[in-house]
């Protein structure tokens, strides 16, 4: 229980778009789970769900031992996130109901955190991969089992398997589309029409990201040299300031010695007038 304990306390920082990401695909992963344990569900869309959630699984795992990696104390990382481990274990449905420990730790972070905004804006990067990811899984997901369960059973169908289905959905959404494998119902044909529209955005954004990637080092070689000329205006600014005061300061001493000189100027002069008034003889 203690480590449980610790394993949910309240970190410093807010969350990263990737462990948001993490936390959206543990959600649809128990989602998955409980429909594979309590469902009525056919062999082949089993077959399916177990296949998908296997692969989040190792989503999962590879997120886990990548955050163990860049890690300083990987030791306290292993204490903290120990469960992230036990419950990327594919296979073992016990052990994949692990990730509520998780959703309720991000949600715990999500409420004590008064801005999401703000990271996502400073991690642009990480919130798109992070958002890519999500959708990937997210359409993959839904559009081989809706068009596996629409499609399974009707005459002429060819989509009745779950590697046909996962298939589908990855060349619709990639608009592709080879046409091996194909919808023939009309809410098949209408939930490819979906796909296609998620795919081409989809591909619309990735695009953009990796022009974004491309662009993104000649713009910071600019701010770098427009940096280091207002560097080099300030410092030049600063020096002619310098100078400048120098100067005054030098003009100041003058200014001061000169009227030093002529304070004792007067006061010889008034010295020498009540001296020579003492000395003269009484009328």
């Amino acid at each position: 229980m203690a480590n449980t304990k610790r394993w949910l306390i309240q970190p410093d920082t807010p969350p990263t778009p990737l462990q948001l990401a993490m936390m959206l695909l543990s959600l649809l992963s128990v989602i998955l789970v409980l429909v594979i344990t309590f469902g009525r569900i056919e062999g082949e869309t089993r077959r399916l769900l177990f296949f998908i959630d296997t692969c989040i699984c190792m989503v999962f795992m590879s997120n886990f031992f990548y955050e163990l990696f860049k890690a300083n104390k990987k030791t306290e990382y292993l204490k903290h996130h120990w469960i992230d481990f036990v419950a990327s274990v594919p296979a073992i449905e016990a052990l994949r109901m692990a990730r509520l420990f998780q959703i309720l730790r991000v949600v715990r972070l999500i409420r004590t955190t008064r801005s999401l905004i703000v990271p996502m804006l400073k991690q642009r990067r990480q919130a798109t991969v992070a958002s890519l990811l999500v959708a990937l899984v997210t359409i993959l997901t839904f559009a081989s089992v809706l068009v596996l369960i629409v499609e399974s059973g009707v005459e002429g169908a060819n989509i009745d398997t779950a590697e046909s289905a996962i298939w589908w959905a990855l060349v619709t959404i990639s608009t592709v589309g080879y046409g091996d494998y194909y919808p023939v119902t009309t809410a098949g044909h209408i939930i490819g029409g979906v796909v296609i529209v998620c795919g081409v955005s989809f591909f619309g954004v990735i695009s953009g990201y990796m022009a974004s990637v491309f662009v993104a080092p000649d713009e910071a070689e600019k701010l770098d040299s427009h940096a280091e000329e207002i560097r080099c205006e300030l410092n030049n600014s600063l020096m002619r300031m310098e100078a400048n005061q120098q100067k005054l300061l030098a003009e100041i001493d003058e200014l001061k010695q000169t009227i030093e000189e002529q304070l004792e100027d007067k006061i010889d002069d008034k010295l020498e007038r009540k001296l020579e008034n003492r000395l003269k003889p009484d009328k």
